[in-house]
This record gives structure tokens, sequence and C-alpha cells, in this order.
């Protein structure tokens, strides 16, 4: 069949699902991963003939999306950072938002002594996209990576594998009190922060396919990650070391506040490209 005529069939099972944009989108990436193609291919080759075989993975792929499993699952793996990382159902897929911290921390070190040892603790690492991308980026910093989940543990060691870095993975409960040594010059975290309420706003492949765990709080109780970790980061945090969230665009003065009724000062709320207050930071004092 040819290529062009899949893509035309891509759009008349998908559009009345996803915008046309992202129909685009999700066939460009179908046919990079599968067929090993460009997306300008059919510019170049208008008349290109794809092989049954090939073809049955295109269909496949289209049979998933209209199931609205996330592109990302059906593909097994995700870009971050301009890593790639494997994901799957135990983990979330990694968002943009979230590069987005990790490319303020790493702007906020390029004055530091790049000779000097970095310590970093990332708390809930899912994937392991915030900790591997930064251990990637800064060769002298010594990366601990936290996660409740043994199965979210397991596919950040295999990313960490997979992108060539030496990461110390530890399973473990943040909301616990965990007897925990060591002191760090930043801990990031991106925890649970969508209210139950908020699921209204969320798209079928959100729900249906990532983990509830990590992304939902309840009503009652929607700071109770960053309560415990701002706690947490009290003890174990070096003098003027600094703690990074990424937060719920909702909840970021309440989220501001829980950082200045404790150790820390210079605190500031960052937006994202989407102009929504999604990230935070303060220095701990003493």
């Amino acid at each position: 069949m040819l290529l062009k005529e899949i893509k035309k069939i891509y759009h008349l099972e998908l559009d009345p699902i996803f915008p046309k944009e992202e129909v685009d989108s999700f066939f460009y990436l179908v046919i990079e991963h599968y067929l090993g193609l460009e997306r300008f291919v059919l510019v170049m080759e208008p008349n290109l003939v794809v092989s049954k075989e090939k073809e049955d993975h295109l269909f496949y792929a289209l049979s998933q999306l209209k199931l609205e499993r996330p592109i990302q699952h059906i593909l097994g793996k995700a870009h971050f950072c301009e890593l790639e990382f494997y994901v799957d159902e135990n983990v979330l897929i990694p968002r943009p938002e979230t590069e987005e911290l990790v490319y303020w921390i790493l702007e906020e070190l390029q004055s530091e002594d790049s000779s000097k040892e970095i310590k970093i603790l990332d708390v809930g690492t899912g994937s392991g996209c915030i900790a591997i991308s930064l251990a990637k980026n800064l060769p002298n910093a010594k990366v601990v990576a936290m996660d409740i989940s043994k199965k979210a543990i397991q596919m950040a060691e295999r990313n960490a594998k997979e992108n060539n870095v030496d990461i110390e993975f530890v399973e473990a409960d943040i909301l616990s009190n965990m007897n925990f040594e060591g002191e760090f010059d930043i801990i990031v975290s991106n925890p649970p922060y969508v209210r139950e309420l908020e699921k209204v706003e969320m798209k079928n492949n959100v729900l249906d396919h990532e983990p509830g765990s990590a992304l939902f709080v309840s009503d009652k109780d929607p700071l109770i990650f960053y309560k415990k970790i701002v706690q947490f980061a009290e003890g174990h945090l070096k003098k003027k070391g600094v703690l990074y969230f990424e937060i719920n665009q909702y909840l970021g003065e309440e989220t501001k506040e829980l950082l200045g009724n404790g150790k820390f000062s210079e605190i500031e709320i960052r937006k994202d490209m989407f102009g929504n207050a999604r990230m935070l930071k303060g220095m701990l004092n003493s």
C-alpha cells in the first residue's frame, strides 16, 4: 500500500478523537519507529510503497491509538531532554513541563565549579527521567533517586543503563518516617499533585493508562507530598541547598507558602511554556 494512503487512513480513523496536528505527530512517530523514515519522506517520495509486513506494524499502532493508548506505550519509549526513556503503565510518561524543570536546574548550576561534586536527590523518580537527565548533563553529580514502586525502580534502572549513567536507586516511601542518611546540594521532586476534582480536565489516554498513584491526591489534602518533602528537605539539604518542585498550577501560592513557613528563602515560582505556574524553588537557610 502507498504510505500516503496509510496516512489518509490515520486521519480518517483518528481525526474524530484527536486534533489533526496530533494525528500527524502520531503518524510521523510511528513511521520513524517502525520504518526508520523521517517526516519529510512523502515530500521526497510521494509514491513510496510499504511492504505488507511493515504495513501490519502501522495498522497495529493505529488500532491501539483508536483505543486511546498513549503513543509512548505503543512504541515503548519516550523522548525527554534529548534522551530516550523506556516507559510502560508503571511510570508516568515524561512531559515537556518536566523538561523545563530539569533545564532550570541546569541553568542555575552553570556558574558552579564544574570540578565540585554535587549531590542530588530525586524524590518519586518514576521512569528516572529527571535523575538520569541531570546525571547525563552533570558529570560531577552524584545522583540518588527514590521511588515507592519496585516496578518503577526497575524501569528507572533500565533507563539509567540505557543512557550510560550511574545512579543510586532507593525503594522508599517519602510519606513514611524514613531513616535516611545523607545531605544533598539539591533535592528535586515531581510528586503526585493532581486533585481528584481535576480528573474531569484529563484525557482518557492518561486516566486509563498511567499510574494513578503517581498522579492523584485527595481534594482534602492535595499538598500532602509537598509538606512531607519540605520537612524531609529541611533535614537533608546542606546549608544553602536548593529544593525544586514541579507543582500544581492551581496551588502555586499555597505551595510557596509551605516553603516560606519553613526554613526556606529566595522562593521563586516559574511559569511553563503554556503560561502555567508549574515550577518552584527555594533555598534552605540553615
